[in-house]
C-alpha cells in the first residue's frame, strides 16, 4: 500500500551515515571545480561622531606615510590625490588626541611628513585588533566559507 511508504520524519529516509557520505560528495565535487579566491577582510571603522577616525584606508595611508616619507608619494602609491591623502590625515588628526603625522615644510624639493609615536600605536593596535578578531572568529568563518559555492 502507498500509505505504508510514508515516512514520518525526513531523517528517515537516508540513515546518517549516508547523509554523511552525500555532503562528502558534495564537497569533493565542488573541489573538483576550479578554485574561486576567497578572502576575508575585517573592515573595522572607528566612528568619532560622524567622522570615520580610523578604518582601512587612513591606516593604509599611515602606512604609506611611513614608507614613503612623504603625502605626495604616499597618496600616489594608493592612487589617489595628495588632496585626498591630506584631507583624511588631517581627519586622523582632528579626532586623535595627538596628532598621528606631522610634517615639515620644504623647500623646492618638497616637504617630509612622519608618523608620530601615536600614528605608530594607531597602525599597530589597528592591524593587531584584525588579527584577533580573524582568529577569535576562525569556527564561525569555516561555517560560513562552507557556504559557499
Amino acid at each position: 500500500m502507498r500509505g505504508d511508504c510514508k515516512m514520518k520524519n525526513t531523517q528517515d529516509a537516508i540513515p546518517e551515515m549516508e547523509v554523511q557520505d552525500v555532503l562528502e560528495k558534495a564537497k569533493s565535487k565542488r573541489r573538483s571545480k576550479p578554485e574561486t579566491p576567497v578572502k576575508v577582510r575585517w573592515r573595522m571603522r572607528v566612528l568619532y561622531g560622524d567622522l570615520i577616525a580610523i578604518g582601512p584606508g587612513k591606516v593604509s595611508l599611515l602606512e604609506a606615510v611611513r614608507d614613503y616619507g612623504s603625502i605626495t608619494a604616499a597618496a600616489k602609491s594608493l592612487g589617489m590625490s595628495y588632496r585626498r591623502a591630506w584631507l583624511l590625515l588631517n581627519d586622523i588628526n582632528s579626532a586623535l588626541a595627538s596628532p598621528a603625522i606631522v610634517s615639515s615644510h620644504g623647500g623646492a624639493s618638497g616637504g617630509t611628513s612622519q608618523l608620530t609615536e601615536v600614528g605608530e600605536q594607531v597602525i599597530a593596535l589597528y592591524r593587531q585588533i584584525e588579527q584577533q578578531a580573524s582568529a577569535a572568529n576562525q569556527k564561525e568563518l569555516s561555517q560560513l566559507l562552507g557556504l559557499l559555492k
